[in-house]
């Protein structure tokens, strides 16, 4: 398993004459902290300050190396900084021009009294946005702040570090400008009102980090009400690696997607988008399971999504926990919680079992308890071959559809996006712990953006011609 990324730097004054570094150095690493760079600020005869930058697993492990090294004496430690927490100072994201303005006909153009001329021009084709405003290449990265991560319901200002970062990726991976905007909104009718209020600045919608159920309507709604694409990764990223990933494994083990059994575990908004993907792609027999069990036809839900899931899925009325349905699966996909799946209903799994077990930051098993028996396994996980991760897959789409001005992203947009990430890697190269592309592979966005095109002027959606 790969070592823990978190890192902290401890601003040292040491007192030379009661204490040496050595013994500092030592203390530290028989508490298990990995000494990775010693930077001195200032030295004299008799004190020292330097700072300590410390690799460390956890805050618990944090606080115990600050307090084994509290207890030496001739050490005070004047501060203590998280290198993540660095990384955040001042946000991570600016705004840049990209023109200098050096005179009074310069500035008569991009303000006024010029930059009328083009106002009043958009005013009469508002199509010319595309063209005369940042409208062709932006984004808006909008959460409401209650489903961050595993934090669950937080505040709007707390998810905006979340956002930012996505911005990043954007711009990276894609040159796409995004921009985060974290909302402090208390009903599903307000955030739609606010989203569709922004909407001229946009070329898209992505939508991060919102609770189910409230996700499905939003985004539903916004679908029908605006004319640029509105995108929620949560549900449709992780969904479209899911199916690139099945894609891939389906070849090692030689079987056919409408012959297989997938289960299904967590029903919420991942779960249910998995699933819609699955049954777009040709799949058959899909079961869900929730805390309650299978979700079948035989029950009656509150829940619309799942009234909707039941209807559509579990052909044979499959009955019963997870250990249950799991008998003669093909295929696990978990988006639920760490540890729900056991070794003993990985045996009872088909020949050649997958196990996509992408609960974060633990998966629904182990790679090490679930290797002696499963074919292809993925998780959520960077420290682990086969990583589902959604930073394959929204650059890319959104660098198609704004190349294409599309007016949505479908459902045979989606399914190209999968094919798409799945043909990055050849049939040399494919192998059992490998069957996911690399988030810096430079093939993927590429291969997308000509897809999700082509995709969209099949389907009509494509605006630009």
């Amino acid at each position: 398993m790969a070592r823990s990324n978190m890192h902290i730097i401890l601003r040292l004054e040491i007192t030379k004459k009661h204490v040496t570094f050595g013994e500092i150095a030592t203390t530290i690493s028989k508490s298990d902290g990995d000494l990775v760079a010693i930077d001195v600020i200032k030295e004299s005869p008799d004190l020292s300050v330097r700072d300590v930058t410390v690799r460390v697993n956890n805050e618990n492990h944090q606080k115990q190396i600050i307090d084994k090294v509290n207890t030496l004496t001739g050490v005070n430690i004047r501060h203590v900084s998280d290198r993540t927490f660095l990384v955040h100072l001042g946000g991570k994201i600016e705004v840049k021009s990209k023109l200098s303005i050096d005179n009074r006909e310069q500035l008569s153009q991009v303000y006024t009294p010029e930059v009328a001329r083009v106002s009043k021009a958009i005013d009469e084709d508002p199509m010319l946005a595309y063209n005369l405003t940042i409208k062709k290449n932006t984004v808006a990265v909008i959460s409401d702040g209650t489903a961050v991560l595993g934090l669950g319901k937080i505040k709007p200002e707390a998810a905006m570090p979340v956002m930012e970062g996505k911005a990043m990726l954007f711009k990276q991976f894609a040159n796409v400008d995004a921009f985060p905007l974290c909302l402090n909104a208390n009903s599903t009718e307000e955030i739609i009102q606010t989203i569709k209020s922004l909407s001229p600045t946009f070329g898209g919608i992505n939508l991060e980090d919102i609770a189910s159920p409230q996700c499905f309507e939003i985004e539903q709604r916004l679908k029908e009400e605006l004319d640029i694409p509105v995108f929620h990764d949560d549900q449709h990223g992780t969904a479209i690696v899911v199916l690139a990933g099945i894609f891939n494994a389906l070849k090692l083990v030689e079987k056919e997607l409408e012959d297989l059994k997938i289960v299904v575990c967590g029903i919420g908004a991942a779960g249910i988008a998995i699933t819609k993907m699955l049954l777009n792609a040709g799949v058959k027999n899909v079961v869900g399971v929730d805390k309650e069990g299978a979700i079948s036809k035989k029950d009656t839900y509150e829940n619309k999504m799942w009234t909707w899931y039941a209807e559509n899925t579990n052909p044979h009325n499959e009955q019963g926990s997870l250990s249950q349905v799991i008998e003669d699966a093909d295929i696990f996909i978990g988006v639920s919680a760490a540890g729900v799946l056991k070794v003993d209903d990985v045996k009872k799994m088909a020949k050649d079992p997958i196990v996509f077990a992408l609960a974060n930051p633990n998966p629904e098993i182990s790679p090490e308890e679930a290797s002696p028996y499963v074919k292809v396994m993925a998780t959520g996980r960077s420290d682990y071959p086969n990583q589902v991760n959604n930073v394959l897959c929204f650059p890319g789409i959104f660098r198609g559809v704004l190349d294409c001005r599309a007016t949505s992203i479908n459902e045979e947009m989606k399914l190209a996006a999968s094919k798409a990430i799945a043909s990055t890697i050849s049939q040399d190269e494919l192998n059992v712990d490998y069957i996911i592309p690399g988030v810096f592979n430079r093939e993927v966005v590429p291969k997308i953006r000509e897809a999700v095109i082509q995709a969209a002027y099949d389907t009509g959606v494509a605006q630009k011609v």
